[in-house]
C-alpha cells in the first residue's frame, strides 16, 4: 500500500510540473508577442515594462527607465509569483529554471 500512495504521488507531481512548464512556455510566448506588439505601441511599452525587462537587449533605448523602476518592477513581478506562483516565476529565472526542468524531464 505504502509504495503504490508513493508512485502515485510522484506520479502526479510529475504531471504537475510538466503542466507547469507548458504553462511556462505557453506564458514565455505570450509575453514574447505582447512584446513585439509593444515595439509598434509606446503607451503599451510604458504599461508593460516589467515584461520587457526580460528582453533588455533588444530594448536598449529603454534601459536608462527601466533601471531607475527596477524596484517597483521587482515588487510586481513577486505580485504575480504570488498570484499565479509557479506558472509565471520570475522572469529573471524563467530560462535557468527551464533549463533545470528539461534535464529533470530528461532524467526521470
Amino acid at each position: 500500500m505504502s509504495l503504490s500512495l508513493i508512485d502515485e504521488r510522484t506520479l502526479s507531481y510529475q504531471q504537475q510540473q510538466q503542466q507547469q512548464q507548458q504553462q511556462q512556455q505557453q506564458q514565455q510566448q505570450q509575453q514574447q508577442q505582447q512584446q513585439q506588439q509593444q515595439q509598434h505601441a509606446p503607451r503599451q511599452q510604458q504599461q508593460h515594462r516589467k515584461q520587457q525587462r526580460q528582453q533588455r537587449q533588444q530594448q536598449q533605448h529603454r534601459r536608462q527607465h527601466q533601471q531607475q523602476h527596477k524596484r517597483q518592477q521587482q515588487q510586481q513581478q513577486q505580485q504575480q509569483q504570488q498570484q499565479q506562483r509557479q506558472q509565471q516565476q520570475q522572469q529573471q529565472r524563467q530560462q535557468q529554471q527551464q533549463q533545470q526542468q528539461q534535464q529533470q524531464q530528461r532524467g526521470s
